[in-house]
């Protein structure tokens, strides 16, 4: 397991740079996750990320960008204005989970 500094906080991460313990998550922690991917988070995408949160703890794994649409309420063209290009990966990664299954 791999540990990277952001915002002065060291975070354990995968090869890909996703967070491998969800609880070393917060806020802030996601805010400048969002900053290094481009993205400066607005209500909308905290409505999104808190969906995918509290579905990852109910669930057990990240959900796919079908059940962000579906369970969450989230346009799928809403999610690719939100996180563009590749919405479920971002997503999961500005949230601190882990990439989500199928995603390539």
């Amino acid at each position: 397991m791999t540990t990277t500094t952001i915002e002065g906080r060291s975070v354990h991460v995968d090869a890909e740079g996703f967070l491998t313990d969800p609880a070393e998550w917060d806020e802030g922690l996601a805010t400048a996750l969002a900053t290094q991917i481009g993205i400066a988070l607005t209500d909308e995408h905290w409505k999104a990320i808190r969906f995918l949160r509290a579905d990852y703890a109910a669930q057990g794994e990240t959900a796919t960008l079908r059940r962000i649409s579906v369970q969450g309420g989230i346009p799928t063209k809403q999610l690719f204005a939100l996180f563009p290009q590749k919405p479920a990966k971002k997503l999961a990664y500005v949230a601190g989970l882990p990439k989500p299954h199928g995603c390539v």
